[in-house]
């Protein structure tokens, strides 16, 4: 083993896990369905310091069925589901039209909560994607404006020019629209919370979607 190896295995196992006081969930105190229990754990986290609570990971997979996943961000939990915005020409958005189905992960360590949901992206309608870029800032509708994600990338100049360009045009034209910009919800079938216990004694509960309500399960950590 080299000695680089060996430096990054001792500080990956160096470090801690959950180095916080750990709140208490009762399952059996949940309400009937999980939109209410999200908007409660989201808003706890706020309030503990979580940096960056809106942000989330969202799992694809290709036409050939090889698994993707990125960060970005939350823009609303509603009973539409949950709602992010990229591109329809960005990999992510060529991946849902061949394979709607979707999976969302939020990890929260300021709590040692997770929350995961599974479920069929469905894009919105032209004027809610819009009207979702329009509510966005100046930086966000300048990166919008950029354009061409995740396509190969010539140069570092090439990006800092048409950067400049958008900037420019999202400071001119805040209600500026970037055609291929979409807003998508992603409907859930499955919904599962976690809460991290210092003993491994974890909590999971998850809620499945069971005609028009919701069956909760316990699960095994």
């Amino acid at each position: 083993m080299s000695d680089t190896q060996k430096d990054f295995r001792d500080l990956l196992r160096a470090q801690r896990v959950w180095d916080v006081p750990l709140p208490h969930f009762d399952p059996s105190d949940a309400p009937p369905a999980p939109l209410s229990l999200f908007h409660t754990w989201f808003a706890e986290a706020v309030a503990a310091g979580q940096t960056e609570p809106h942000t989330m990971t969202l799992a694809t997979a290709d036409p050939g069925g090889r698994p993707d996943v990125r960060t970005l961000m939350l823009h609303d939990a509603d009973e539409d589901g949950w709602h992010f915005a990229t591109h329809a020409t960005s990999a992510k958005g060529r991946q849902l039209a061949a394979r709607p189905q979707a999976a969302l992960g939020f990890y929260w360590p300021a709590q040692g909560r997770q929350v995961r949901v599974r479920g069929t992206a469905v894009p919105a309608s032209r004027e809610e994607s819009r009207a979702d870029l329009r509510a966005r800032s100046t930086g966000a509708l300048a990166a919008a404006l950029t354009g061409s994600q995740s396509e190969v990338l010539p140069s570092q100049e090439d990006l800092l020019r048409a950067s400049e360009a958008a900037w420019k045009r999202a400071r001119a034209e805040p209600d500026a629209e970037a055609d291929t910009w979409t807003r998508y919800a992603v409907m859930p079938q499955e919904v599962e919370f976690f809460q991290g216990d210092d003993r491994r004694r974890h909590v999971r509960l998850r809620y499945r979607r069971d005609g028009a309500g919701w069956t909760r399960e316990l699960l095994w950590p």
